[in-house]
Protein backbone atom coordinates (compact mmCIF):
# COMPACT_ATOMS: atom_id res chain seq x y z
CA UNK A 1 0.00 0.00 0.00
CA UNK A 2 2.88 2.41 0.86
CA UNK A 3 4.48 1.73 -2.08
CA UNK A 4 1.62 2.03 -4.53
CA UNK A 5 1.33 5.76 -2.62
CA UNK A 6 4.29 6.45 -3.00
CA UNK A 7 4.32 6.00 -6.56
CA UNK A 8 1.20 8.43 -6.93
CA UNK A 9 2.71 11.04 -5.07
CA UNK A 10 5.40 10.45 -7.70
CA UNK A 11 3.18 10.70 -10.28
CA UNK A 12 1.67 13.79 -9.29
CA UNK A 13 4.90 15.48 -8.37
CA UNK A 14 6.07 14.62 -12.08
CA UNK A 15 2.66 15.67 -13.48
CA UNK A 16 3.15 19.24 -11.52
CA UNK A 17 6.42 19.78 -12.31
CA UNK A 18 6.15 19.10 -16.50
CA UNK A 19 3.13 21.40 -16.64
CA UNK A 20 5.17 24.19 -14.60
CA UNK A 21 7.92 24.15 -17.17
CA UNK A 22 5.29 23.62 -19.88
CA UNK A 23 3.83 27.42 -18.79
CA UNK A 24 7.12 28.87 -18.49
CA UNK A 25 8.49 28.02 -21.79
CA UNK A 26 4.95 29.33 -23.52
CA UNK A 27 6.02 32.72 -22.29
CA UNK A 28 6.80 34.75 -25.60
CA UNK A 29 10.09 36.73 -23.45
CA UNK A 30 11.63 32.94 -23.82
CA UNK A 31 10.20 31.18 -26.86
CA UNK A 32 9.72 33.68 -29.72
CA UNK A 33 7.70 32.45 -32.99
CA UNK A 34 9.36 31.64 -36.14
CA UNK A 35 7.36 34.87 -37.83
CA UNK A 36 8.89 37.47 -34.81
CA UNK A 37 11.32 39.52 -36.10
CA UNK A 38 12.56 43.10 -35.30
CA UNK A 39 13.63 44.00 -38.58
CA UNK A 40 11.89 42.33 -41.16
CA UNK A 41 9.04 44.36 -42.67
CA UNK A 42 6.83 41.98 -44.46
CA UNK A 43 3.35 41.20 -43.24
CA UNK A 44 2.95 37.81 -41.93
CA UNK A 45 -0.64 36.16 -42.89
CA UNK A 46 -0.26 33.23 -40.74
CA UNK A 47 -4.00 31.60 -40.12
CA UNK A 48 -4.85 31.96 -36.64
CA UNK A 49 -4.98 27.81 -36.57
CA UNK A 50 -1.33 28.17 -37.13
CA UNK A 51 -1.07 31.49 -33.68
CA UNK A 52 -2.53 29.26 -31.57
CA UNK A 53 -0.12 26.98 -31.54
CA UNK A 54 2.38 29.40 -31.23
CA UNK A 55 1.43 31.35 -29.02
CA UNK A 56 0.10 31.50 -25.49
CA UNK A 57 -2.71 31.27 -24.73
CA UNK A 58 -3.20 34.79 -23.28
CA UNK A 59 -1.32 35.98 -26.26
CA UNK A 60 -3.59 34.64 -28.54
CA UNK A 61 -6.56 35.15 -26.88
CA UNK A 62 -5.93 39.32 -27.22
CA UNK A 63 -3.47 39.52 -30.24
CA UNK A 64 -5.99 36.87 -32.44
CA UNK A 65 -9.54 37.28 -30.71
CA UNK A 66 -9.20 40.81 -29.71
CA UNK A 67 -9.37 40.13 -26.16
CA UNK A 68 -8.75 42.20 -23.10
CA UNK A 69 -5.97 41.87 -20.30
CA UNK A 70 -7.24 42.74 -16.96
CA UNK A 71 -5.93 46.67 -16.17
CA UNK A 72 -3.57 47.49 -14.06
CA UNK A 73 -2.11 43.55 -14.64
CA UNK A 74 0.66 44.47 -17.21
CA UNK A 75 4.34 44.73 -16.26
CA UNK A 76 4.37 47.46 -18.87
CA UNK A 77 1.92 49.58 -17.34
CA UNK A 78 3.89 51.88 -14.93
CA UNK A 79 7.46 50.81 -16.28
CA UNK A 80 9.69 53.92 -17.38
CA UNK A 81 12.70 52.15 -18.55
CA UNK A 82 13.90 53.18 -21.81
CA UNK A 83 13.98 51.14 -25.09
CA UNK A 84 11.53 50.26 -28.00
CA UNK A 85 8.04 48.28 -27.52
CA UNK A 86 7.61 45.73 -29.94
CA UNK A 87 4.72 43.46 -30.94
CA UNK A 88 4.85 39.92 -28.81
CA UNK A 89 3.34 38.61 -31.90
CA UNK A 90 5.63 39.22 -35.00
CA UNK A 91 8.15 41.78 -33.44
CA UNK A 92 7.20 44.43 -35.34
CA UNK A 93 8.80 48.17 -33.71
CA UNK A 94 5.27 50.17 -32.20
CA UNK A 95 6.11 52.54 -29.73
CA UNK A 96 9.31 54.17 -28.14
CA UNK A 97 9.42 54.54 -24.50
CA UNK A 98 9.58 58.24 -24.62
CA UNK A 99 6.27 58.83 -26.29
CA UNK A 100 4.49 56.81 -23.07
CA UNK A 101 2.84 58.35 -20.25
CA UNK A 102 0.88 57.60 -17.23
CA UNK A 103 -3.11 57.89 -18.38
CA UNK A 104 -4.54 56.22 -15.36
CA UNK A 105 -6.32 53.57 -17.22
CA UNK A 106 -4.79 50.16 -16.21
CA UNK A 107 -2.92 50.06 -19.91
CA UNK A 108 0.25 50.66 -21.18
CA UNK A 109 -0.54 54.25 -22.84
CA UNK A 110 1.28 55.77 -25.81
CA UNK A 111 0.56 58.70 -27.37
CA UNK A 112 2.84 58.35 -31.25
CA UNK A 113 3.34 54.66 -32.32
CA UNK A 114 7.08 54.63 -33.72
CA UNK A 115 5.88 55.07 -37.52
CA UNK A 116 3.07 55.75 -39.43
CA UNK A 117 3.32 51.59 -40.67
CA UNK A 118 3.52 50.37 -36.95
CA UNK A 119 -0.07 50.46 -36.50
CA UNK A 120 -3.56 50.19 -38.46
CA UNK A 121 -6.88 51.65 -37.54
CA UNK A 122 -9.55 49.84 -37.68
CA UNK A 123 -13.64 50.56 -36.46
CA UNK A 124 -14.50 49.16 -33.85
CA UNK A 125 -18.42 49.27 -33.06
CA UNK A 126 -18.41 46.61 -30.65
CA UNK A 127 -19.75 46.50 -26.80
CA UNK A 128 -22.28 49.02 -27.90
CA UNK A 129 -19.51 51.83 -28.22
CA UNK A 130 -17.70 53.75 -31.51
CA UNK A 131 -13.93 52.99 -31.07
CA UNK A 132 -11.18 52.71 -32.83
CA UNK A 133 -9.15 49.47 -32.76
CA UNK A 134 -5.10 49.63 -33.00
CA UNK A 135 -3.45 46.73 -34.69
CA UNK A 136 0.01 45.49 -35.53
CA UNK A 137 1.09 46.88 -39.08
CA UNK A 138 3.04 43.99 -39.90
CA UNK A 139 0.74 41.01 -38.76
CA UNK A 140 -3.02 42.61 -38.11
CA UNK A 141 -2.54 41.70 -34.29
CA UNK A 142 -4.97 42.99 -31.80
CA UNK A 143 -2.82 45.62 -29.69
CA UNK A 144 -5.92 48.27 -28.23
CA UNK A 145 -7.53 50.98 -28.94
CA UNK A 146 -6.99 54.61 -29.69
CA UNK A 147 -9.01 57.76 -28.30
CA UNK A 148 -8.52 61.10 -28.59
CA UNK A 149 -7.90 62.04 -25.18
CA UNK A 150 -3.90 62.00 -24.52
CA UNK A 151 -1.31 64.52 -24.02
CA UNK A 152 0.45 66.85 -26.68
CA UNK A 153 1.81 66.89 -29.27
CA UNK A 154 -0.80 64.30 -30.70
CA UNK A 155 -3.36 64.29 -28.33
CA UNK A 156 -4.06 60.53 -28.84
CA UNK A 157 -4.39 58.13 -26.30
CA UNK A 158 -3.01 54.97 -27.95
CA UNK A 159 -4.17 52.14 -24.37
CA UNK A 160 -1.96 48.66 -25.37
CA UNK A 161 -2.34 45.57 -23.97
CA UNK A 162 0.32 44.87 -22.52
CA UNK A 163 0.91 41.18 -22.99
CA UNK A 164 0.83 41.57 -26.59
CA UNK A 165 3.77 43.92 -26.24
CA UNK A 166 7.69 43.24 -25.69
CA UNK A 167 10.48 45.55 -24.77
CA UNK A 168 14.03 45.75 -25.45
CA UNK A 169 16.24 48.30 -23.46
CA UNK A 170 17.94 50.90 -25.73
CA UNK A 171 21.36 49.45 -24.04
CA UNK A 172 20.69 46.16 -25.57
CA UNK A 173 19.53 47.02 -28.82
CA UNK A 174 22.50 49.24 -29.04
CA UNK A 175 25.14 46.39 -27.86
CA UNK A 176 23.30 44.17 -30.58
CA UNK A 177 23.79 46.87 -33.50
CA UNK A 178 27.26 46.98 -32.29
CA UNK A 179 28.19 43.58 -32.59
CA UNK A 180 26.81 43.09 -35.47
CA UNK A 181 28.70 45.79 -37.46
Amino acid sequence: MKTILFSLMLICTLVISCNSQNNTNNNMEEIKSPHYSNTDTNQVVVPNAEWKNLLSTEVYHVAREKGTERPYTSKFESSKEIGTYYCAVCGNPLFKSDTKFESGCGWPSFYQPLTKSSIIYTPDNTHGMKRTEVQCGRCHSHLGHVFNDGPLPTGLRYCINGVVLDFKKADEAKKRYDDKH
